[in-house]
């Protein structure tokens, strides 16, 4: 539910501690509800989440939302959109206050042609991301909408952040009604 990649994390703290022309990577802060990507905009930079939780969602023609995932410490953001010259997929929102890495497209694409390590984990990540979404797709169909609201309060309580009902219900993929009935079978 909350997805990390300390692995990528430590790697990219050596990147930044050890680089040469420090506005290759600088360290951005956003403030809780800051948007870091926008849906159909352009990314300015690649990010790598320092410190903190976001929410990575889709907002659909009818102005409703589809949280794929919560993004956390070790999680880049923007790198499908380099890679395929996309416009942003999705939006993704700082839930709490969030650091970054933000790597300049310039040195996101020197490290990509020329970085072994660096390659391999972005294949990592991808990987990870195709297990997660098809191992969350099948537990979403074979398990109650209580059980996996469950998991989901769970999650907020151990990371101790307040996720709204809306965010709830768009994560689930359920309505409000949907959702506060789920909630009172829970009590």
């Amino acid at each position: 539910m909350l997805r990390t990649n300390e692995s990528f994390l430590s790697y990219l703290e050596q990147l930044y501690d050890t680089q040469k022309r420090k506005e290759d990577i600088v360290i951005r802060s956003f403030l809780k509800g800051e948007r870091l990507l926008t849906q159909d905009e352009k990314p300015s930079k690649i990010m790598l989440i320092k410190e903190g939780i976001t929410k990575c969602y889709f907002t659909e023609e009818n102005d409703k939302e589809f949280i794929m995932e919560f993004l956390g410490k070790g999680e880049i953001l923007g790198e499908i959109e380099f890679i395929k010259k996309i416009p942003c997929l999705c939006n993704v929102e700082a839930m709490t206050d969030v650091e970054v890495y933000a790597i300049s497209i310039s040195h996101f694409s020197f490290l990509f042609k020329n970085d072994l390590t660096f390659n391999n984990l972005l294949i990592d990540s991808f990987a990870e991301r195709i297990i997660n979404t098809s191992s969350r797709a099948s537990y979403q169909q074979l398990y109650t909408t209580e059980h996996n609201l469950g998991k989901l309060l769970q999650l907020q309580s151990k990371q101790e952040i307040d996720i709204s009902k809306e965010d709830m219900a768009a994560y689930l993929g359920i309505t409000i009604r949907s959702l506060n009935r789920s909630m009172k079978k829970l009590e």
